[in-house]
């Protein structure tokens, strides 16, 4: 067993210099430009604050400033320093601490820490203003009609954006740091009488239990820590930008995951159809949303079997019924169509990396000369024939219409896996591909929850709600895979 490392809890000194001489081996006072102290001379004692610029908001430290020097024109000598500085603090949110580990801790958070000579407790001082953009609409989530705000970077405005919606007294935001040198902010939201305890409690274990030196790639590497996911390729987290979307789920008996630096939260648990729901299925009326329900599913489906199918079909046409015969290459090439599958299905990705990488005024430019003139030219030099173009095409918008990005990633590697089964077996390789596939699919469990709940293990009522968009007044009872305290979409009566 690994030995785990303990920290020496210094005390705050009475000394003012002992103090400074701290700050000044421990993060670098003095040296690194950002990292300040200021000192005040207030009723003969020596006043210190301990800030880093960049993370604290500079308005409310003049405020603060503006206060303690005053202090010198209207008390006596003879006044208790410390009671007077905490009582004189222009500050909503003002705390004690003991020890300098966390005098450090606060004040690399963005906090201001405030030290009066002769005593050992600190006054730390929220006052934090990090940098960041305002809310706006996410790329990935977006809807014609709406809410445009979404979740950034930081940790209070996402938070603030939830409980705008949620103002629940139940609902918790619990707060802990992770990470050994990054001492990431991460909170776990629930709704207290409604989220399962187990739940609660398993996810908490896991987030504190996270040994590492820092979470610089934020919640991905939380979600590697919490579910241990190896390589397997289907997520088993949802991800979400949307404040709307994390409300709901919060009121559906999930935990939600915030963890600051990110944008995205992540919803727990989720099973496989949780990432082929959208926002604007539920801002349209019940039969639209049902309507665009259903051609999603039909891209899902079009992304995973499309291209197997139809290659069989041209390995084995005599499969194909009379009606349908057309189907299948009418021109002779001297690539295999398989090959020509594989490099037409990865070109496609590669132009999705590039567009990703391209500046916005370009991507579009580069977008029309991959499509119109590459795929062309391929067709007329006797690269491609022009139905593994238009089958490739049709299957990759059916990847891009999937909601989730993980989940369509992961849906394109086993399509080219089936495509490589049934290229060695035929149509004993398309079978058995597609019947490993769902055995692999109903395997996996999230945080012990079946993947392809309610269709293995079935639950009819449910997996009619994911067939169906029902209406708001006729969804009352909450999905019963999260064992939600309070099954019923109702009021908690007192």
């Amino acid at each position: 067993m690994a030995e785990t490392k303990k920290k020496n809890k210094t005390s705050i000194s009475e000394s003012p210099g002992r103090n400074e001489d701290f700050m000044k081996e421990r993060i670098g006072l003095g040296v690194s430009f950002d990292l300040g102290v200021r000192k005040l001379q207030i009723l003969k004692k020596e006043i210190q604050i301990y800030y880093v610029n960049g993370l604290c908001d500079t308005s409310f430290i003049t405020q603060i400033l503006e206060e303690l020097v005053e202090i010198n024109d209207h008390e006596k000598l003879s006044s208790n320093v410390f009671n007077i500085v905490k009582n004189r603090i222009v500050n909503q949110s003002v705390q004690p601490i003991e020890t300098m580990d966390e005098l450090v801790d606060q004040v690399l958070s963005g906090l201001i820490v405030i030290l009066v000579e002769g005593e050992t407790t600190g006054l730390v001082v929220d006052v934090r203003s990090y940098p960041g953009r305002t809310p706006e609409e996410p790329d990935t989530e977006k809807v014609v009609r709406g809410s445009r705000d979404g979740y950034v970077e930081n940790i209070i405005v996402n938070t603030a954006l939830t409980r705008r919606r949620i103002r629940d007294e139940r609902l918790r935001f619990e707060i802990m740091r992770i990470g050994e040198r990054s001492k990431t902010d991460i909170a776990i939201a629930y709704i207290k009488d409604v989220a399962s305890t187990d739940l609660i409690e398993v996810v908490r274990q896991e987030i504190q239990s996270i040994d590492i030196d820092g979470l610089t790639m934020a919640d991905k590497t939380v979600e590697e820590f919490l579910l241990k996911q190896g390589y397997n390729p289907y997520p088993l987290v949802r991800y979400t930008e949307r404040a709307d979307v994390g409300a709901t789920h919060l009121l559906e008996g999930h935990v939600l995951i915030f963890v600051d630096t990110s944008p995205s939260v992540i919803i727990t648990p989720t099973t496989f159809f949780h990432h082929l729901q959208h926002a604007e299925e539920y801002r349209q009326s019940p039969a639209v949303g049902t309507f665009i329900r259903w051609i999603r599913f039909i891209g899902v489906l079009a992304s995973l079997f499309l291209l197997p199918l139809w290659f069989l079909f041209t390995l084995e046409p005599q499969l194909l019924p009379d009606a349908i015969k057309f189907i299948g290459p009418n021109e002779k090439t001297n690539i295999p169509i398989v090959i020509q599958i594989f490099l037409a299905d990865i070109g496609i990705e590669f132009l999705r990396i590039a567009a990703i990488h391209t500046p916005t005024p370009l991507s579009t430019a580069m977008g029309l000369i991959a499509a119109v003139l590459i795929g062309q030219i391929a067709i007329d030099v006797g690269l491609f024939v022009p139905e593994v173009i238009l089958y490739v095409a049709v299957a990759s918008i059916g990847t891009f219409s999937t909601p989730s990005y993980e989940l369509s990633i992961a849906n394109k590697m086993a399509r080219l896996a089936m495509l490589i089964a049934v290229a060695l077996f035929h149509t004993p390789g398309f079978i058995i591909s597609i019947t490993v596939f769902i055995l692999l699919l109903a395997s996996i469990r999230s945080l012990n929850t079946p993947y392809l709940w309610p269709l293995l293990p079935f639950s009819p009522k449910a997996f009619l709600q994911i067939l169906i968009r029902r209406s708001v007044p006729g969804s009352k009872i909450r999905p019963s895979i999260v064992h939600a305290k309070n099954r019923f979409k109702q009021p908690a009566k007192n």
